[in-house]
């Protein structure tokens, strides 16, 4: 239990139980449950679209995006922030990129990123609350995968740095993110299409990719815009393929 409250209070701003004697080992096996807070989201964005929706998709969207915001607090957004005004102004200087990323303040590149990932969720979750070949169960899962994501990565990527992103390395058995993997693919097949699963699928793999051939690793940074850059890429998979 006390794992999946961590979960939460990493990931999310709901509330939850106050923990006493907080050990840092403990976050990084609450990794486990991220796929459960993905899912947890999620239910938080079909129930707000589903009012919505009885105005017109549009507000059921901007409603849903909204609510995507505040339930994480913008955690992911300030990681695509910080690794957009990294890229952009390290030019292939490692020591660089690892110092602008650690800047508190958000430049043009990050606020490019955040304006983009933000429109391609209203866009696109528009287009699926209007769309009559869409299936809402889509919004379900898209958190849960883009969470399954942040484990796999930091599982399978060495750190950039000491300390960066070291936290979700420990304690977590490769098992786990395979099993989760198993089972979001099986509900996926089976609540949306064969399609979105392999989109979802593709995704991670995509981004795993890209900081390997880009970055050579990760960081907390790379997780948290990685989660932001699949959700965009379930959705707008979804509405393009």
């Amino acid at each position: 239990m006390r794992g999946v409250i961590l979960a939460f209070q990493f990931l999310t701003r709901l509330p939850t139980p106050q923990l006493a004697d907080f050990k840092k080992e403990e976050l990084s096996s609450s990794a486990v449950w991220f796929p459960v807070v993905g899912l947890c989201i999620g239910l938080f964005i079909i129930g707000i679209a589903s009012i919505g929706l009885h105005a017109n998709p549009l507000m059921a969207a901007l409603l849903a995006v909204l609510l995507w915001i505040a339930i994480t607090g913008g955690l992911h957004l300030d990681g695509a922030a910080d690794l957009a005004d990294g890229l952009g102004a390290a030019h292939r200087d490692p020591e660089r990129l690892l110092a602008v990323m650690k800047d508190p303040h958000t430049g043009a590149f990050g606020v490019m990123a955040i304006v983009s990932i933000l429109l391609t969720k209203l866009i696109a979750v528009a287009w699926l609350l209007e769309s009559p070949a869409a299936n809402l169960w889509a919004l379900l899962l898209i958190p849960a995968w883009a969470r399954l994501g942040a484990i796999y990565w930091s599982q399978t990527l060495n750190p950039l740095a000491p300390g960066s992103g070291e936290t979700f390395v420990w304690q977590v058995n490769a098992n786990i993110y395979r099993g989760w993997g198993a089972a979001l693919f099986f509900l996926s097949l089976v609540a949306v299409s064969l399609l979105f699963a392999l989109i979802a699928l593709c995704s991670l793999l995509l981004w795993r990719s890209y900081l390997q051939r880009r970055l050579g690793g990760m960081s907390g940074d790379c997780l948290g815009a990685g989660i932001e850059y699949c959700e965009c890429m379930m959705l707008l998979g979804l509405g393009l393929l």
